[in-house]
């Protein structure tokens, strides 16, 4: 080995001693891992920081004396009540912010005051209620005694600047004109807070949404593909968005802001880009490059980073498209899809419990064609009720035969339903099987078992021991 590779070796160690990556951890998800569980998996990985998209008790719980660093959301159809009215503000900061705020409690360091509210397509919903509730959320933090520490802050989304279409380089960068005055307001309380602009970028979504972008610029190695701007060369697209920003807030006056990327990823299915190699190329590059120290052209040091996603969510909303479910860089139950380096192993979610060894599947040796049309009007609805993004173009179980397909819904269906009998019929088309139909591009998943469901069936069970040993001892008593 060159003295070159072990020096590689060496600092990739180092790095995964000491991490300093964020993840946020959705739960959008029909069958929850345990909170402790994860939380021990996000530790034994090295992560620093986890972003929530709301409270939950458990996970709050969970974090106790985890001395991991939080960023913790409010939902957006909050914003409109918490800028109007200073109290809903406090009993929110009080109930989940203050109560977990204690020495060795919940490192708690920012209350994200939504989330993307200037979203283009959310058509300015939340615009005018994103200051007022900022204003009043960190006002009750304040007033908490926790100011010095927790910072209220905004993730937007990388749609709130943009470059023009005559100068599409990033010193051209400002925030949009429809924005532009409300974005500026929201920059000035942040930075007089000293708290950070958080931005979410997304170079998959460049991919996905164009045609013609070239699919190397959107990663960090390789790429023959540049911007020039003055002197600066750019090399990959997230670079270009990152200092477009920078050029954004120094033009409003804010050279200096700090900036977190709330979340920045890549999704392994739903897409024909989304993939476990490009997302391992993606998060591995990425990883490296924020913490390297080089930074961007415009910004250099180590870029804060809070990677999308921790966990698949198979629950996600999938308007934006199919891949939404699948930013995990872990599986639904807690195992990692791929290495985010080759130096050290990502740790699984220990102590998972799966439900039995069975899949519903169409009926072997059906005839398709004596049931066509109830035969797609059951998979249509397993689907509306399931995830079959899998199934979709480009997607990992695109190549099934149309029996495949029925029976990926089929099983889909029966495992959200947690395997309920009578939840494997389909008006007879569907039957159980003890043999895993997977192949060695298809996942047909077995659902984790509900700790709370499990418990509940042990109990029963106990119910019913209990039942026959007072009914055996009733019928010694008579008999004697």
């Amino acid at each position: 080995m060159s003295l070159l590779s072990v020096g590689i070796v060496v600092f990739m160690t180092m790095v995964w001693k000491c991490l300093s990556v964020g993840v946020n951890w959705g739960t959008m998800a029909s069958h929850q891992l345990a909170a402790e569980s994860v939380v021990k998996m996000i530790k034994e990985n090295g992560f620093d920081k986890v972003k929530l998209f709301e409270p939950d008790d458990k996970i709050m719980s969970a974090l106790i004396g985890s001395d991991i660093e939080v960023m913790l959301a409010i939902p957006n159809y909050m914003l409109q009540q918490m800028s109007t009215d200073p109290g809903v503000a406090a009993a929110w900061i009080d109930a989940n912010v203050s109560t977990y705020s204690y020495t060795r409690g919940v490192k708690i360091r920012y209350v994200a005051v939504g989330n993307e509210p200037f979203l283009q397509t959310y058509n300015g919903t939340y615009l005018h209620y994103t200051l007022p509730a900022l204003r009043n959320v960190q006002e009750a933090i304040n007033h908490a005694g926790l100011g010095p520490e927790v910072k209220a802050t905004v993730p937007l989304n990388a749609d709130i600047y943009y470059s023009p279409d005559s100068n599409p380089v990033p010193s051209a960068g400002d925030f949009r004109p429809q924005v532009r005055d409300l974005a500026i307001q929201i920059v000035q309380y942040l930075y007089s807070n000293d708290a950070p602009f958080v931005v979410n970028i997304y170079p998959f979504l460049s991919l996905d949404d164009n045609d013609y972008f070239p699919l190397e610029y959107a990663f960090f190695n390789g790429s023959n593909i540049y911007i020039k701007d003055g002197d600066h060369l750019y090399t990959n697209v997230f670079d270009a968005n990152f200092d477009t920003l920078a050029w954004s807030l120094k033009k409003a006056g804010f050279p200096d802001m700090k900036i977190i990327v709330g979340e920045v990823g890549w999704p392994t299915d739903g897409d024909k880009y989304a993939n476990i190699e490009n997302a391992k190329r993606f998060n591995q590059g990425l990883i490296q490059h924020a913490l390297s120290g080089e930074g961007t052209p415009v910004r250099k040091g180590k870029i804060d980073v809070y990677l999308f996603s921790l966990i698949d969510e198979n629950t996600k909303s999938i308007a934006p498209g199919s891949f939404e479910r699948h930013w995990g860089i872990f599986e639904f139950d807690g195992k990692p899809k791929y290495e985010l380096d080759d130096i050290k192993r990502l740790a699984a979610v220990e102590g998972v419990n799966y439900m039995h060894k069975r899949w519903c599947i169409l009926k072997p040796h059906h005839h398709l064609k004596d049931a066509q049309d109830l035969l797609a009007k059951s998979i249509d609805y397993a689907c509306s009720l399931s995830d079959c993004t899998a199934l979709g173009y480009g997607s990992s179980c695109n190549h099934l035969t149309a029996q495949g397909n029925a029976s990926y819904a089929f099983n889909m269906y029966y495992q959200f339903k947690s395997q309920n009998s009578g939840d494997c019929d389909f008006h007879g088309l569907a039957t159980l099987t003890h043999n895993d139909p997977s192949d060695d591009k298809c996942h047909f998943p077995l659902m984790i078992a509900d700790g709370r469901r499990v418990m509940l069936l042990h109990k029963n069970f106990v119910y019913i021991i209990l039942a026959f040993l007072q009914g055996f001892l009733v019928i010694l008593l008579l008999v004697s």
